[in-house]
């Protein structure tokens, strides 16, 4: 890549301002709560800032990118799945959440389901949400190693202290800050970045479109298939719905009200935000077929864009992963320190802020082991393994606990829980199964609760 110091400077610039003002917004944080959930004062536009910052991460830019550059228009099923989700969370989940006054999923659960329920849930939920940061830890750790020519193993060091920075000192109170800003920086950015490249491909002569687009699926939503297609529309949906990461900003919201705002205002940031790393993927195509797929995205923003904006875009794409890592290492720390660690160790309440940042550090890192493990896998596959891993057993019950509260077995749920994770799980491990794992998995979890016996009173 053709980088300059220009570039450099400008990327710097950029990812000192919008994380020098998460750090700022730290001064506040002084309890384990005001560190989770920012205090439960979080604004509509702050909802959508902590919600969108995370979601949009590694899979929502460079692998949406990546995905485009070899399948096209179905590459934007990530964020326009990421946005239906959080339009139904609005409508049907948010206010109910909100009321209750909890920090986290396996909490609500426990008040419906009992302790055994909510262990496994947190589990469930903790495994789920780290393959999520294993897909921003993956470009990460590559484009920084692009970019600065440094081995995988500096570069990961170097994205962990980043998303230190970014959440450590503020948790919640700076992904909400840092969140909007970054996708202000974001929006600016790639889609002007994006609008050349989809004019390109606009203005192309339709001779020429064909030779570098001959099948039908590169301008389709359904181009690899229906099941496909679905598959990840639903994974994005029952994923995300029973994500902590997305509850918890949620639960950080000042009323209920507030709460379905900020889900509403997250589904209007997020879904476009996919369309301009389509457009880039495609053009990349067409125009540099030979380039490592993952880095598409920023060696367009380099090589192809004036100096200003693919410093600025570039900026964006970093912090687009290190908030999403921080995010989701923010949703597992939570859990593991209310719902795990927490119910087996007794941590005194002035040790609880130490002890919660602590988690986190350490699963940025674990999600960064994980990544030099598979540095040559899919961003996308992780992001949707993780929707599904944390769909198949948490989503029915979550739902059946917010619409029917108090009328389900509590044995019944958590075995339902435990074999409709299990089986896909296993199904995935021993071979390429026929049917997806996430249609497997809610199918098992609807057939349980339906055999369920419904407590009578």
């Amino acid at each position: 890549m053709n980088l300059t110091l220009a570039h450099v400077l400008i990327m710097s610039a950029t990812l000192l301002i919008v994380i020098g003002g998460g750090i700022y917004a730290a001064r506040a944080v002084k309890t384990a709560e005001g560190y989770s959930l920012g205090g439960r004062s979080s604004g509509a536009v702050m909802v959508a800032g902590s919600i969108a910052g995370t979601v949009v991460g590694g899979g929502a830019t460079i692998g949406t990118a990546q995905l485009a550059y070899s399948a096209g228009l179905s590459a934007w099923w990530f964020t326009l799945g990421s946005g239906i989700a959080f339009i139904i969370m609005g409508l049907f989940y948010a206010g109910k959440l909100r009321m209750t006054g909890l920090e986290t999923i396996p909490q609500y659960l426990q008040k419906n389901y009992g302790k055994k329920t909510a262990g496994l849930a947190g589990i469930i939920s903790s495994i789920g949400i780290l393959f999520s940061a294993v897909a921003s830890c993956l470009p990460g750790i590559q484009m920084i190693s692009a970019i600065f020519g440094t081995s995988i193993y500096i570069s990961a060091i170097f994205l962990i202290i980043l998303v230190a920075c970014y959440v450590f000192f503020g948790g919640m109170k700076s992904a909400g800050v840092g969140g909007l800003l970054k996708m202000v920086v974001i929006w600016i950015s790639l889609f002007a970045a994006g609008v050349s490249a989809f004019l390109f491909l606009h203005q192309m002569p339709a001779e020429e479109f064909n030779v570098y687009f001959p099948e039908a699926f590169w301008c389709s939503m359904v181009g690899m298939g229906i099941e496909s297609a679905l598959y990840n529309l639903f994974s994005m949906i029952v994923g995300i719905l029973c994500t902590q990461t997305y509850v918890q900003c949620i639960f950080s919201a000042m009323t209920p009200r507030t709460a379905k705002i900020g889900a509403f205002l997250a589904a209007a940031i997020v879904i476009p935000v996919g369309l301009p790393s389509v457009a880039i993927g495609m053009y990349m195509h067409a125009f540099e077929p030979g380039v490592l797929p993952v880095l598409v995205l920023p060696i367009y923003l380099i090589e192809h864009q004036p100096v200003w904006l693919g410093g600025i875009a570039l900026g964006g794409l970093i912090l687009s992963l290190v908030g999403s890592i921080g995010g989701l290492s923010l949703g597992i720390g939570t859990m593991l320190t209310r719902d795990i660690i927490g119910k087996i160790w007794k941590i005194p309440e002035k040790k609880n802020l130490m002890v919660l940042r602590s988690l986190v550090v350490a699963v940025m890192a674990f999600a960064a082991c994980i990544a030099l493990c598979n540095m040559e896998s899919q961003v996308l596959f992780w992001n949707y393994m993780s929707m599904a891993l944390r769909g198949c057993g948490v989503f029915l019950p979550l739902t059946a606990a917010i619409f029917a509260v108090g009328k389900i077995s509590n044995n019944g749920v958590f075995y339902s829980m435990l074999i409709s994770t299990l089986v896909p799980l296993l199904w995935t491990i021993l071979g390429n199964p026929p049917i997806s794992p996430l249609f497997i998995g809610l199918g098992i979890s609807g057939m349980m609760f339906l055999i369920i016996k419904v407590k009578t009173y």
